[in-house]
């Protein structure tokens, strides 16, 4: 049924729609006065009488309304009490800084006092003595000042030790505006917290001039609709966040080869191309009702052509233009009144007051506080200048500050201010930008992601960037890769001939550029000889350019099929590339700007996600990162219990790893720490990482079948005891062996002396049992025949005649026994080829100092038994030294980042970066429960319903697979929840009799720790 709708009720609809809407979505109220209709009498246009009884529409309309009522109280009642003084006060903000002295300090409470500051900005310094000082400013103030800061890309461009953003240039190669509102939002919350009420951002100058001195990098671009867009999401943000957005430089800066910090811009452009390009943005962002709009000292002859008249004191361009044209009714800021660019052409004050006249509300940091408050005060006093017309700025910038909520007392809450400006969300965020904004602007097909790591060999070469930086530390932890340091801009080809020579070995090679800036005039901070270091190695092999600073720089590398724009040098610019050349991430960013016929504006291309590990921040795989942060506590409170003397701790999920830290040292008192690249001895985690994986390689290929008999493999086991012995029993722990067996002891007298059969001195051709201790290789001979020879456990059989779960060593020798024979070669360099290398574990090895340092090894056991020594670097197993540190059970060094890369390609089935080791249904398989004998899968441990573990959360799910290792390291893998949670220590040193970690239940604790991060999300 059809209903005709009354069209007076519509237009009522629309019209409080309008009034709710501009309420709600404006930067203040006051800024939607062209909604609103706002008269200079400061009356709001109110709906008739005839519509207030509107039952549907009372609710909201009275809201509006009380708050319009209440600003406009509160605001007429300052007003009414203020002198002339006060009121031509209230139009400066000055500079000022929380770095300098507190004779400085004192300098500034002073003016407050004697010139009725408006407000403040302040500049460089440190957070909590902003805070302090801002606390300080307005106790004394009779008027609540309004406090600002020049913070375009975060606290971090004023503050020490607080977060940087990227800049705009980097946010315009991101396509996601959301994400930009999110910054916004994140840095007006900081500047809230610090109590800042304005953010003289953003920059909404449209970029045309690669040579502009001034703007450049802190524009999003050179569109007008991109910048257009980027700025309304950045204002949006600082705006949900109850902070004042000012848009700067009206009427736009972007295409000026003048610095007017210095001088006087001229913008050379007809009205119509301003009209546009330079002036959209600002007409969008005041069409959503922007808080502010900074003019800009700029000379534009086409919008006022009086010589030399800049921008900031042009009453055409700022009432006529700005206010009436446009409509724009917020708060109007000059630029700095202390730049030459505008004092050159004034006396002390004379800037300030030609300013006011042109319409100006707030004058920003004035060159001469003195002189221009008296000059502007006396033009009041003589009559040149109408009190009324001040009334009507004064009134706006108090409903300013009632917007602001500085209608009631302001204070600082200096209390924990740093731990909440360097918030989880913030690192998250800033991650997510990055990751957004890499542009691959040229790559050849099949150069990169690299993803066959195992034949390809790379190189990098990192130029004017320190030694062991984070970009070539962040492309090694991908994979075998060797590094080059150049930390100076070279000169010549002496300084990279040795690099060039070298070239042809590599597949491939990343030239990162670090240290640009941008000049065009210093050629964005590039040599010459870079370029031609770029050329040589190009003839050598396959060259990726990495270029880590201002993307107008890419002209430089037109000639060069493979180049990257990472555009800030900053680690986590370095992260998000490193993550794009190796698959981990890809890259969606597109040229905010033109550089040159090679790199134009909205170029760039989607790289391939291959589905390597990488790291990432907590909340952006659904976990709780303040609740990850307890593992810390858990880990130091056992090392101070001396439960072990260092660890390492890692967390991922959904192949993120999201918590990665080193705790403590190699040894009690040592002053050597941990570090995340230290190796540690693997114990019993050899089985699941080595053993198994082999044998589930093995296994698809229909090389091994697991319901054969070993002597299937090994004829020699015909005849004896264990003939008959399942290779899935040996698996499940329920073949019958015995848990262990001291092999050493066949070795030495009753005496304890070595016995020289088995024994060498020298190192050549034998196998090293311990620092000098070497053992002949047919050792390993006689080490089978005394396995071949023990006795099945006496432990009791069940009712079917079936040996019952007992965990064995012995079995897992065995397994290693059946691999190599299948596999046609030594277990060790069967992993290397086919799973370690190809994963990228560079630091995943048995005998680690065969590649490896000592100091790079944590320690473990102080052995008295058998090698008479400290054990520091091979293996800690007695059973697996004596087999030369290569057994199927124990013997397999790493850190928990190499592991991290195996264990991720368990979780997801079998794939990894590009490559697949296991199918699907082989992983699955073997960490199924299938045994009615045993708890654990096929090879792995299992949790056991009903039984509280020491190692494992009670909250694990049921799938959950994984191990732990007598030295006091553990792994599992929760498919449901798609974590992994890994940690290595050395609970062994200097006695393996201390037990302290299983009895303080660390593993278990910190696994529920990491449930519980996911849980509470």
């Amino acid at each position: 049924m059809n209903q005709r709708v009354n069209p007076k009720l519509l237009l009522l609809v629309l019209f409080i729609g309008v009034f709710t809407l501009s309420f709600i979505g404006s930067d203040l109220q006051f800024a939607a006065s062209k909604s609103l209709d706002i008269k200079d009498d400061f009356k709001v246009k109110k709906p008739s009488k005839s519509n207030k009884g509107n039952t549907v529409l009372k609710g909201n309309y009275n809201g509006i309304k009380d708050y319009i009522d209440a600003q406009y109280a509160w605001a007429d009642g300052i007003l009414a009490d203020m002198s002339l003084e006060e009121k031509v006060g209230q139009l400066f903000m000055i500079a000022t800084y929380s770095n300098r002295s507190e004779r400085d300090y004192q300098s500034i409470k002073e003016k407050i006092k004697k010139y009725h500051l408006g407000g403040l900005i302040f500049f460089q310094g440190t957070a909590p003595v902003q805070a302090r000082l801002t606390n300080e400013y307005q106790e004394i103030s009779k008027i609540p000042l309004m406090i600002g800061m020049d913070a375009e890309w975060g606290l971090g461009m004023r503050l020490s030790n607080t977060t940087s953003f990227p800049k705009q240039i980097t946010l315009g190669a991101i396509e996601n505006n959301a994400l930009i509102e999110s910054m916004g939002y994140e840095i007006g919350s900081q500047l809230k917290r610090l109590g800042v009420h304005i953010n003289f951002a953003p920059v909404a100058d449209i970029n045309t001039n690669p040579k502009n001195p001034v703007i450049n990098y802190r524009s999003f671009g050179e569109s007008q609709d991109l910048v257009a867009d980027k700025a309304m999401a950045y204002a949006s943000g600082l705006k949900k966040a109850g902070v004042m957005a000012v848009a700067k430089h009206f009427p736009g800066h972007g295409d000026t080869g003048t610095d007017s910090h210095v001088s006087m811009p001229v913008v050379n452009h007809s009205k119509a191309r301003l009209s546009e390009q330079e002036l959209v943005p600002f007409r969008k962002l005041i069409n959503d009702s922007v808080a502010g709009i900074m003019t800009g000292h700029l000379f534009v002859p086409a919008l006022d052509n009086t010589p030399n008249r800049a921008a900031t004191i042009s009453e055409k361009i700022i009432k006529g233009l700005l206010q009436e044209q446009l409509g724009f009714r917020g708060l109007t800021f000059t630029d700095a009144l202390n730049m030459r660019g505008i004092t050159n052409q004034f006396s002390a004050g004379g800037a300030d007051l030609a300013a006011y006249k042109a319409g100006n509300d707030v004058l920003l940091q004035t060159a001469n506080l003195d002189a221009a408050y008296n000059k502007i005060l006396g033009e009041f006093r003589n009559g040149n200048l109408e009190e009324d017309d001040l009334d009507k700025r004064v009134h706006k910038i108090l409903r300013a500050k009632y917007w602001a909520g500085l209608n009631k007392p302001p204070h600082v809450k200096v209390q924990g201010l740093m731990d909440d400006l360097n918030n989880e969300k913030s690192r998250e965020l800033n991650e997510l930008l990055f990751k957004n904004a890499i542009t691959v602007l040229r790559a050849d097909e099949d150069v990169f992601p690299f993803v066959q790591l195992d034949t390809l060999a790379i190189g990098t070469v990192a130029v004017s960037a320190p030694k062991d930086n984070e970009f070539q530390s962040q492309m090694s932890g991908f994979g075998k890769v060797v590094n080059y340091e150049m930390p100076i801009k070279p000169g010549s080809s002496k300084d990279w001939d040795y690099i060039v020579d070298q070239a042809f070995t590599y597949d491939a090679m990343v030239v990162s550029i670090h240290d640009m800036n941008s000049r065009a005039s210093r050629n964005f901070g590039v040599s010459p000889s870079t370029i031609d270091m770029i050329r040589a190695l190009s003839k050598k092999t396959k060259v990726v350019v990495v270029a880590f600073g201002n993307p107008y720089g890419l002209k430089l590398f037109d000639e060069f099929p493979n180049v990257i724009c990472g555009f800030e040098d900053e680690p986590m610019a370095y992260r998000a590339v490193a993550e794009v050349l190796f698959g981990a991430g890809s890259a969606n960013g597109h040229l905010p700007v033109t550089a040159s016929p090679m790199a134009k504006y909205s170029f760039g291309l989607t790289s391939q996600n291959v589905g390597r590990l990488t790291e990432d921040l907590p909340g952006n795989v659904g976990m709780d990162g303040d609740k990850l942060n307890e593992i810390d506590g858990i880990v130091n409170d056992a090392i101070s219990r001396n439960a072990f003397p260092g660890a390492q701790v890692l967390v991922a999920r959904r192949g993120k790893v999201v918590y990665h830290k080193a705790f403590g040292t190699f040894r009690y008192g040592d002053t050597e720490k941990v570090t995340t690249n230290t190796l540690y001895d693997l114990a019993s985690l050899t089985k699941v990482s080595a053993t198994l994986q082999a044998v589930m390689m093995l296994n698809e290929k229909g090389l091994l079948n697991l319901n054969l008999k070993a002597s299937d493999y090994l004829p020699e086991l015909k005849g004896t005891n264990k003939a008959n012995m399942l290779v899935g029993d040996i698996l499940f722990h329920q073949a019958g062996l015995k848990s262990f067996q001291a092999f050493w002891t066949h070795t030495k007298t009753s005496g304890g002396a070595f016995k020289k059969e088995f024994y060498q001195d020298s190192q050549e051709g034998n196998l090293q049992v311990a620092e000098g201790l070497y053992v002949k290789p047919s050792i390993r001979d006689s080490v089978w025949s005394w396995l071949i020879d023990t006795d099945y456990t006496t432990r009791r059989k069940n009712s079917n005649g079936e040996y019952r779960y007992l965990y064995s060593d012995l079995g897992l020798i065995m397994m290693q026994r059946i691999v190599e024979e299948v596999a046609g070669q030594p277990m060790d360099e069967f992993l290397d080829q086919n799973l370690y290398e190809p994963l990228g574990m560079t630091h995943t090895l048995f005998n680690p100092l065969n590649r490896f340092l000592k100091s790079d090894i944590a320690p473990t056991e102080n052995d008295q038994i058998f090698r008479k020594e400290q054990i520091w670097g091979t293996v800690h197993d007695p059973n697996a030294a004596l087999l030369g540190g290569v057994a199927g059970h124990a013997g397999l060094f790493s850190n928990a980042w190499d592991l991290a890369k195996l264990y991720q390609m368990n979780l997801q089935n079998g794939a990894y970066g590009g490559r697949r080791y296991l199918y699907p249904e082989t992983v699955n398989h073997f960490a199924t429960h299938l045994s009615d004998r045993s708890h654990r899968g096929i090879g792995w441990n299992k949790p056991v319903q009903n039984l509280d573990l020491s190692s494992i959360a009670s909250s694990a799910s049921p799938n959950t697979y994984g191990h732990t290792g007598f030295t006091g390291t553990v792994v599992w893998v929760d498919p449901d929840r798609q974590l992994i949670f890994i940690m290595l220590a050395n609970r062994v040193y200097p006695r393996a009799n201390n037990h302290k970690l299983m009895d303080l239940d660390v593993r278990k604790r910190i696994h529920e720790v990491i449930n519980e991060a996911v849980d509470n999300l």
